[in-house]
């Protein structure tokens, strides 16, 4: 099946590959006033006129990656409005730079989408989601767009998100004991219990090995684990003690008990 580019209709390469970021079937498209200030749009101007309402659209954010004779893909994001009946492109945004998609002042349902057409001319139009899950699932995958177009200030293009890193060359040193050196390991005294002074724990490159200071190996997995602690003692239950001048304790029966013919309280 040969694939088109979401922004014009043309036929892409065969070898093209497309990817749906996004895809919801029920936006409401706007017919927005100017911006009169430079804090951003505010939805509630657009809605308030029903006038401004055009239609009911489908909206997708699609990715397209087209190889190139380097060998390197050519990859662009367009966000999509188009009829749900058949499909028919009614308009279509190059994600190219971050404000093309423009989030509301006062919802964040709404959004103010710069689209262009074929001869490069641009309009504004308002969109909005009639439920706000369906509005943050469009906001993730511009920010998955963001990451893989370069967009994000803290990625470098085609970093896939991840930030620019200077590549340094490697410089290879020598670490390897020369003939008559040794290594000398300071501890500092423990941070429990009392001071004491520094020992040194010498390793001869003879023998490669510390002589004065050993960790004890972690238990094996196979071996029986003992408690650190061992398990508290039962409650004993509590004895009333008979008078200094009374050596005999008294009887259940004599308490007012009477343990039956089995041994329990009645």
């Amino acid at each position: 099946m040969e694939s088109t580019d979401p922004a014009t209709g043309k036929k892409l390469p065969v070898d093209a590959i497309q990817r749906f970021l996004y895809i919801g079937m029920k936006v409401h498209v706007y017919n927005i006033p100017p911006l009169t200030s430079t804090k951003g749009y505010t939805a509630a101007m657009w809605t308030e006129d029903p006038k401004r309402h055009i239609f009911t659209a489908r909206i997708r954010v699609i990715e397209t990656a087209i190889p190139t004779p380097s060998g390197e893909d050519e990859v662009k994001v367009d966000v999509v409005l188009e009829d749900a009946s058949n499909g028919q492109l009614f308009a279509a945004a190059p994600y190219v730079k971050p404000d093309v998609v423009e989030p509301a002042l006062d919802s964040s349902r709404f959004f103010a989408l710069r689209v262009q057409d074929e001869a490069g001319r641009k309009a504004i139009l308002g969109i909005g989601f009639e439920e706000r899950p369906e509005a943050f699932d469009f906001s993730i995958a511009l920010q998955e767009a963001r990451k893989t177009l370069g967009l994000d200030p803290n990625a470098a293009p085609g970093s896939g998100g991840r930030p620019a890193v200077p590549e340094k060359a490697e410089e290879k040193r020598d670490y390897s004991l020369k003939e008559g050196e040794t290594i000398t390991v300071s501890f500092a005294g423990g941070k429990f219990g009392r001071r004491s002074r520094p020992q040194e724990a010498v390793a001869s490159s003879g023998s490669g090995s510390l002589s004065s200071f050993s960790l004890p190996p972690p238990p094996s997995a196979s071996g029986s684990r003992s408690s650190p602690l061992p398990p508290p003692p039962p409650p004993q239950p509590s004895r009333s003690q008979a008078p200094a001048g009374d050596k005999q304790q008294k009887s259940a029966a004599e308490l007012g008990f009477d343990d039956g013919q089995f041994g329990e309280f009645a």
